[in-house]
């Protein structure tokens, strides 16, 4: 009587395959094998091709026959250029911010900064002292910004050596009538020029401001490499905008007679650099 098979003992059995010559049956090779280890090795290439397929599904075939594939794609191109576009308009805040700041400056008046610094400079001294009044706030700020103008002085000078080693394109050829002079709060040079004459940049640049100001009229600021920034006021038309990048000798504007500041055609330059205005005069040829 035949012993039972079990299943344990069918799928540990050894066979033995043998691969023989077809014409004079000489054994070329042999492989021993189970039923456990084939079924073994079919479940790992199994697993293998499953895993392969549903890489292809995810990647190669999604490009191919997937149409939310492309839409994914997009959604997250959108997504990429909405931060892009959030950064540049936080940029741009800050660059109209600083305009802002700047104009302030050239008319005299405080910055905003300065403005939340002296209503909380004026909050604390009334609520410590309610005899104190704003003018005596306002006389100590005016103190300390006319002692500040002499310091202007002192450190342009220190930069006169660095300017010197850059070249500035002329913006306009004209007569200069009223130099610059920090004591009169004239931080640029008022050149007469012809009628309808263009205004050049002096270097290269991006145009930060360019616009309507009550007492500059048409106003146009240039940020140049070096924390240079040149001002171009009182122009009848603006040629550029904000954002624009311009090469030195582009025209930039035509000359004027805009904003309440001024007596007849001419254009008011300044020249700034590193937050202190310095005389045009001592780098460019007018």
């Amino acid at each position: 009587m035949k012993p039972r098979k079990t299943l344990s003992s069918w799928l540990n059995n050894r066979y033995l395959l043998i691969i023989r010559n077809e014409e004079n049956f000489a054994e070329k090779t042999t492989i021993s094998f189970t039923y456990s280890k084939l079924i073994l090795i079919s479940f790992f290439i199994l697993l293998v091709l499953m895993l392969v397929s549903l890489y292809l599904s995810q990647t190669l075939m999604a490009q191919w026959f997937d149409p939310r594939h492309e839409q994914l794609l997009m959604s997250r191109h959108l997504i990429e250029l909405r931060l892009e576009l959030d950064s540049l308009e936080n940029e741009v805040r800050k660059k109209d911010q600083f305009v802002k700041n700047l104009q302030k400056i050239l008319r005299g008046e405080p910055t905003d900064l300065e403005e939340t610094a002296d209503q909380h400079n004026a909050a604390d001294n009334q609520s410590s002292d309610p005899n104190v009044s704003l003018a005596e706030v306002d006389s100590q700020f005016r103190k300390e910004f006319e002692q500040s103008e002499i310091s202007f002085l002192t450190v342009s000078n220190s930069y006169l050596q660095e300017l010197e080693e850059s070249f500035f394109f002329t913006p306009v050829t004209g007569i200069i009538n009223n130099p610059f002079d920090i004591s009169k709060n004239h931080f640029g040079v008022d050149i007469v020029s012809k009628d309808n004459e263009p205004v050049k940049a002096i270097a290269d640049g991006t145009v930060i401001f360019s616009g309507w100001t009550q007492d500059s009229g048409n106003v146009i600021v240039i940020q140049h490499r070096g924390n240079i920034i040149s001002v171009y006021k009182h122009n009848s038309a603006l040629l550029k905008k904000v954002g624009n990048f311009v090469y030195s000798g582009d025209v930039i504007s035509i000359i004027g007679n805009t904003g309440e500041l001024t007596t007849g055609p001419h254009l008011h330059f300044e020249l700034w650099y590193n937050g202190n205005p310095v005389d045009p005069e001592d780098f460019i040829t007018f």
